[in-house]
């Protein structure tokens, strides 16, 4: 509407541990089949087949909500296009040595048999002994517990070394005690070895400075194959990580008989009884700390050593992070940047490899028993086709390539790397690179700015390093959309919003149906169907899309998250209602014979329609200011007041009268015109069917036909419209608004409902009676009143008359003399009086609290008094009119 170039692309990524992990439960509750019971290319087709009967539900909730994209350009990260940019971008990164395999320790799911990213671990701070139901396990599990163990000196019955440890399962693993140099309880201990409490074998005591001699008893045990921190303190000093936990989290043989086998938190428990039969327990706490949990499964992650593919992050991250630090890439909203450093500061190689089935198939090769002269490693070749590989192996090992055998890696890539480069591949790289520094990334899709600053952070480092140049000269960081009480959606809790159903309505049973045929466990369906049932009793109710993305623009996507409550939406669908009945009004006071007059030539025919031109412009500079400053907010708040308040609760109030005389004026006409016409289009890209449907209605305008469509219309800018403004004008009219907010509440408080009683205003500043004089008629129109005219200052006011006052130098004064029966209105008022005064006296009894309630009581006590003194002056004027003649200033 800008007139600028612009380009949506509709995309999705295939989600590899979340598909997989929906499909094998489906195909559990469905048929009692396991993953490992089909063949990889059975599963692929029930994948397949889910995501052609799933996966087009993204795009389908994205055209309901009426998202301007560019269809034929819609991509999905196993597409071939995708396909190839993935596999050319792991064959680039490896041979410029970013991308290669090595044994590290992985975050490693049991529950999903995969290695995990670190966004996909949650951690979940526990303050203390805590119980949990842990995927597998039998039984609930305890964590938060502290466990102190002896480790015997070698040599010394009587001497010990004390260590804590929340995590008793891996002491099978253990190959060394650690302490600080400067410790002074373990100095005389350098050098000597302890005994393992489970099997005897001999530990070195070693010293390292990087152990907290102050935590616990400042004496650490070391498990370099099931902890990063020991991993890296092993690595210095030369120790063999030994492995005791499985990739399915059962204990493996190199913890013994006893072990093996058996579930890694059931083994705990038998572990800590032969500490206690071995004399070598030395007690039990409550103790906080940090649980890392798989965000795909609730499984808690364990720390494996495995071979993966891994792309070098270092210098590409420092890339990165230089980039913002430069100005090159602007993150918007600006407190990212925090983050963003943050991230980069600690960020470690990625390890890219899924042990799964769904996702780009990694294009490496195993070449079977030839190892790479001099090297004990398996040797592994990397290439685009498997001809490709084979003649890379073919030159590592010196024999011809037909003569070889290659197995290709099983292993599939995470899902981040593929859709890290979904920008570069849906624009057609590798065949061409395109230019995006011209675009905003945007992901509609992701849970909040953390997830979506973790996927920038890789399309950055990946498309700087693979096109020479950083993809984007800005990213805009949207906020997560919670539910109304502020809680993430999540489908174990029944409070996930599908925008269909908002936009559409849907019965309660309907979504607890939804609920049914999900993947839920029978737990979590009943908490998940209770809580939908207490937050959606009677299901939820049609609100329109336009309702939906008014209410969501409504709150600022740059700041927090955006909690989302249905009853917010409905509110914004009454709005809609409110825009649809003024255009009726507007439409049928045109009549059929209206012409619209150019722009240019419109000019305001009363102070009336220069307020609402003034106001259009207001607002038509208020909707530009959000967009520039991406505070959509602004907008928002600016159409609504502008509609609500300014054109259907004012002008159109005002020029009635005007609109029913014939023949009907011109001037209002051109000007309701003129707003409605303005108005769709300022309102258009937040409400593009109510707009559309009305905006189509509108005669045609000035000059020839029309935009075809309300969405390619030109956006009413603020230059086109600052001929308008008036700001003096503005301040004047809203003085005018006060005497007739006034003047209503003196008729509600004398109940005049049917009669118009006649006004005066009275100012004691003769300059101030003019910016009533322009009014005059409005003001009467807009206050339910009849004629209103003005006093002359200093002149008496008129007896038995109501007076209000607007200001230390403005009155008005209301006609009560034949309108009010003050025999039959008095009690009434004592009766309104009474029922008040009990309210203000219980208040005022509750004792004083603190913080917000207590200011609303304040407020509430002090509305209370105002009411009630009004109601004390109306009583005075109506004794006056018992005890006094009509006025001669009545006449």
């Amino acid at each position: 509407m800008r007139g600028d170039q612009v380009l949506w692309v509709p995309g999705s990524d295939h989600a590899g541990i979340a598909t997989q992990a929906v499909v094998e439960k489906q195909l559990w509750k469905e048929r009692g089949v396991r993953r490992h019971q089909l063949s990889r290319e059975a599963f692929l087709e029930e994948v397949w087949k889910w995501k052609e009967e799933k996966g087009g539900e993204i795009c389908e909730q994205l055209r309901a909500l009426g998202a301007s994209l560019d269809w034929d350009r819609e991509c999905f990260t196993m597409d071939a296009g995708s396909s190839v940019a993935v596999t050319e971008a792991f064959v680039r990164l490896h041979e410029a040595g970013l991308l290669y395999r090595s044994r590290q320790l992985v975050n490693w799911s049991c529950a999903l048999r995969s290695a995990i990213s670190d966004v996909e671990v949650e951690s979940r701070p526990l303050p203390g002994r805590t119980e949990l139901r842990v995927p597998g396990c039998p039984g609930p599990v305890t964590f938060g517990l502290l466990v102190s163990v002896a480790f015997p000196v070698d040599g010394d019955p009587d001497a010990e070394v004390v260590v804590g440890t929340t995590r008793p399962e891996t002491l099978p693993g253990d190959v060394a005690v650690a302490v600080h140099p400067d410790d002074a309880r373990y100095t005389h201990l350098h050098g000597r070895c302890l005994r393992h409490p489970l099997t005897g074998q001999l530990l070195p005591l070693i010293t390292d400075p990087a152990v907290q001699p102050h935590v616990g008893t400042g004496a650490l045990k070391v498990t370099p194959a099931h902890s990063p921190v020991d991993a890296e303190l092993g690595a210095r000093h030369g120790l063999s990580p030994v492995g005791v936990i499985a990739e399915d989290g059962t204990m493996t043989p190199a913890c013994g008989d006893w072990l093996q086998g058996l579930h890694r938190f059931v083994a705990r428990d038998k572990i800590l009884s032969a500490l206690r039969e071995r004399g070598l327990f030395r007690g039990l706490r409550s103790h906080p700390m940090v649980l890392p949990l798989c965000s795909r499964s609730g499984d808690v992650v364990e720390y494996l050593l495995k071979s993966q593919w891994f792309v070098r992050c270092g210098e590409m991250g420092k890339r990165a992070a230089q980039a913002v630090e430069s100005g090159a890439l602007e993150l918007s909203p600006a407190f990212h940047q925090k983050n963003w450093r943050l991230w980069f500061s600690r960020l470690g190689d990625w390890c890219v490899s899924r042990q799964l089935w769904w996702g780009h198939r990694i294009p490496a090769y195993l070449v079977v028993q030839e190892p790479v002269k001099g090297d004990r490693e398996d040797c592994w070749v990397v290439g685009r086709t498997e001809a490709e590989a084979r003649a890379v192996a073919a030159a590592l090992t010196g024999r011809p390539g037909a003569e070889l055998t290659l197995e290709r890696d099983p292993d599939v890539l995470d899902t981040w790397f593929s859709s890290a480069l979904f920008p570069f591949s849906a624009l057609g790289w590798p065949q061409q690179t395109p230019d995006l520094t011209r675009f905003y990334p945007l992901s509609l899709l992701e849970t909040g700015s953390d997830l979506l600053l973790f996927w920038v952070g890789r399309m950055v480092m990946l498309g700087t390093q693979l096109t020479g140049q950083p993809p984007f000269s800005k990213v805009l960081l949207h906020s997560m959309v919670r539910d109304g009480q502020g809680r993430k959606m999540s489908k174990s809790l029944g409070n996930v919003l599908d925008p269909r159903d908002i936009i559409r309505g849907v019965e309660l049973q309907a979504l607890q149906e939804k609920l049914r045929e999900g993947n839920l466990d029978p737990a979590e369906l009943t908490i998940a169907a209770a809580a939908q049932k207490k937050d959606f009793p009677h299901g939820i109710p049609e609100c329109g899309t336009d309702a939906l993305r008014f209410a969501l623009c409504s709150h600022g996507a740059l700041g927090g998250d955006l909690h989302l409550s249905v009853s917010e939406v409905l509110s914004t669908r009454h709005f809609c209602n409110k825009v649809w009945n003024a255009l009726r009004f507007i439409l049928r006071a045109l009549g059929e014979e209206f012409v619209a007059q150019p722009v240019d030539e419109l000019s305001p025919s009363s102070p009336m329609d220069a307020w609402i031109l003034s106001r259009l412009a207001r607002t038509a500079r208020e909707c530009e200011r959000g967009f520039r400053s991406r505070e959509l907010p602004l907008a928002t708040h600016a159409l609504h007041h502008f509609w609500l308040h300014s054109l259907c609760d004012v002008y159109l109030e005002a020029v009635k009268p005007g609109l029913s005389h014939c023949p009907r004026a011109p001037g209002p006409r051109q000007v309701l015109f003129c707003c409605a016409d303005a108005g769709l289009r300022l309102l258009a890209p937040f409400m593009p069917f109510l707009a559309e449907e009305l905006w189509q209605r509108l005669p045609p305008g000035p000059g020839g036909p029309r935009a075809p469509s309300v969405c390619v219309a030109p956006y009413p800018s603020a230059r086109s419209v600052e001929r308008w403004n008036r700001p003096e004008l503005e301040r004047h009219f809203s003085q005018v608004q006060e005497a007739a907010q006034a003047l209503r509440a003196l008729r509600a408080t004398y109940q005049l409902t049917k009669a118009r009683p006649r006004v005066l205003l009275q100012s004691s500043e003769p300059g101030q009676q003019g910016v009533f004089e322009a009014f005059l008629e409005p003001l009467g129109t807009l206050s339910h009143c009849g004629a209103v005219g003005l006093l002359p200052a200093g002149a008496e006011a008129p007896s038995g008359w109501a007076q209000a006052p607007l200001s230390d130098t403005v009155q008005v004064y209301m006609e009560l003399q034949g309108l009010v029966d003050p025999q039959a209105h008095l009690p009434l008022l004592a009766a309104r009086r009474h029922k008040l005064q009990k309210q203000l006296d219980g208040l005022a009894a509750r004792t004083p609290s603190e913080g917000e309630a207590e200011t609303q009581r304040q407020q509430r006590l002090s509305s209370l008094q105002l009411e009630l003194s009004k109601l004390d002056r109306a009583a005075s004027h109506l004794r006056q009119l018992m005890d006094q003649p009509p006025s001669p200033a009545e006449a």
